[in-house]
């Protein structure tokens, strides 16, 4: 789902205009403005107001004091919806560091537990972690991942969670 600060008719940013394509296509897509209407800086603002009432929680993965993004924490707090937030450096995204401060947002410390907070299913099986696939991530050269990990490359590549591309590895 994808809630449009413009009229359903218009694609904003052009550049995503295939994407929004198919979510119409696969999802939903909403918006709260009249055909022709052409985003505006205000339309935003009243785009994340629909956005944070629509959903159960607000998260928020970074936000400095004067963002556009501390009007939608301003929207939840009005809705009384629960705040969360990503841990920051002390001197990054003052936003969100001050709402953790002052009590008005909770810390996401593990993503595990707290997507387990609003799972439907009762069995949630814990997500193993691969210190090779984690390696992979880091887009090691071929050699690299030959000397840290002999065995797991050429099984990876055939199963498909690699691909090895001009001497790098991509998890897939």
């Amino acid at each position: 789902m994808t809630v449009l600060p413009c009229g359903i008719d218009l694609r904003y940013p052009a550049v995503n205009k295939n994407l929004l394509n198919e979510i119409q296509k696969s999802g939903l897509l909403l918006s709260q403005f009249e055909h022709g209407f052409t985003a505006t800086p205000w339309s935003f603002v009243v785009r994340n107001e629909l956005v944070v009432a629509l959903g159960d929680v607000l998260v928020v993965g970074e936000a400095d004091v004067d963002s556009g993004t501390m009007r939608s924490v301003e929207f939840a707090l009005k809705m009384k919806k629960e705040i969360y937030v990503l841990p920051q450096r002390l001197s990054e995204s003052s936003g969100t560091n001050q709402l953790a401060r002052d009590s008005l947002a909770k810390v996401i410390y593990d993503i595990d537990e707290f997507v387990s907070k609003f799972s439907l299913s009762q069995n949630i099986e814990p997500i193993i972690k691969d210190d090779f696939i984690a390696f992979c991530t880091t887009n090691p050269t071929y050699d690299e991942a030959l000397v840290k990990y002999p065995q797991r490359i050429f099984e990876a590549e055939l199963s498909g969670k690699i691909e090895i591309k001009n001497g790098r590895i991509l998890v897939i």
